[in-house]
């Protein structure tokens, strides 16, 4: 698997180990603030919106993105996934993407 292609699933905490990488995390918008969201997803993230990105203070996100030097994620894409999204279950798919990473993504270590 090529790591251009390669889009594990993080939580906020795992951000600072995917530093200029592309990923996947799934939050709660909590914040907008023109083209930038305040996320929850296990912690707290920016993101930086591209002008396609419609959120809602309220809903789940999942944001597919690069990951900056500051740990905020440039949206290349954001999926709005309502009010109705059971996060243990999403938190159960990060703790297995990276208890099982040799399955799901190319890794630096």
């Amino acid at each position: 698997m090529a790591d251009s292609i390669s889009t594990p699933r993080i939580t906020s905490e795992h951000l600072d180990s995917f530093t200029n990488r592309t990923i996947r995390i799934v939050g709660k918008v909590t914040q907008l603030r023109g083209e930038v969201a305040t996320v929850e997803s296990n912690g707290p993230f920016t993101a930086h919106l591209n002008r396609d990105a419609h959120l809602t203070v309220g809903n789940a996100v999942e944001i597919l993105g690069k990951v900056n030097q500051d740990l905020s994620v440039r949206v290349l894409m954001a999926t709005d996934m309502g009010t109705d999204l059971d996060f243990n279950a999403a938190n159960a798919v990060v703790d297995a993407t990276h208890r099982y990473k040799e399955i799901f993504y190319v890794s630096d270590d």
